[in-house]
């Protein structure tokens, strides 16, 4: 039996206690890896943290100044954790905004900046950052998300090129809607500010850019993180990998 590709390597998932976040946890598991659970919602994190054998880490990443001196011993980071808030600009709270901001941009920076010390030394290291179709083009409001993800984006990039020179790659995975509690959250307030009905949603707002009338499945998204993390995407690295449907063929 060949040894799993990521035996003895250590990887943390943030938002890991459901949706993208726990599909990524079950993949990296599924491939040797020691698999820290990060989220918010501690029953959550314990659960999946035990069903794929690895520890949980309850944790507010919007509590961005307790980050400030963190250290990480992790080989393999996936920044996933995240929010949405549907409203027009000049109806969006400032609040929202700035806290969009500091779960989806200051939070991932400051794991990647207390993880990169350790994969430096070790020569070897992995930054999978979960973007967004959002991250590359912008849709009505999602003044906030749309800004996180492209920050989020720029991020990605600094750290490949910073990364490079100690064998570590960073890259983002940009699905288009994927089917998650995030995702059913904001149908209403995409009928609300769209001014149609909630089933109206899916076919007209969620799904109208794509040519494959679906949702990203969560398992699909995590595929692909495993794929950049894995021996075969060494040379992956500064890259944003679509996964919409033919969004962004059009």
């Amino acid at each position: 039996m060949s040894t799993p590709t990521l035996a003895g390597r250590r990887a943390l998932v943030t938002g890991g206690g459901a949706g993208i976040g726990a599909a990524c946890a079950r993949a990296l598991a599924a491939a040797g890896a020691h698999v820290v659970v990060a989220d918010r919602d501690g029953g959550a994190a314990r659960a999946v943290a035990e069903e794929v054998g690895g520890e949980s880490w309850v944790v507010d990443l919007d509590d961005t100044a307790a980050l400030d001196d963190l250290s990480l011993e992790a080989d393999v980071l996936v920044n996933n954790a995240g929010i949405q808030v549907v409203s027009p600009i000049e109806d969006l709270a400032p609040a929202d905004f700035r806290r969009i901001q500091r779960l989806m941009v200051e939070a991932p920076f400051l794991l990647v900046r207390a993880a990169l010390p350790h994969m430096y030394a070790r020569g070897w290291g992995r930054v999978v950052n979960i973007s967004s179709a959002h991250g590359l083009v912008a849709s009505p409001f999602k003044s906030a998300y749309v800004t996180a993800k492209h920050a989020l984006e720029g991020l990605s990039k600094v750290t490949a090129l910073e990364g490079a020179r100690h064998g570590v790659t960073s890259n983002c995975v940009n699905p288009a809607y994927v089917r998650t509690g995030l995702v059913e959250k904001q149908i209403a307030d995409q009928a609300r500010v769209h001014g149609i009905s909630e089933d109206e949603v899916l076919e007209r707002v969620l799904l109208t850019e794509q040519s494959v009338k679906r949702l990203v499945e969560p398992a699909e998204v995590a595929s692909l993180v495993l794929w950049l993390v894995g021996p075969d995407a060494a040379m992956a690295t500064g890259a944003s990998y679509l996964i919409d449907g033919g969004w962004h063929a059009r």
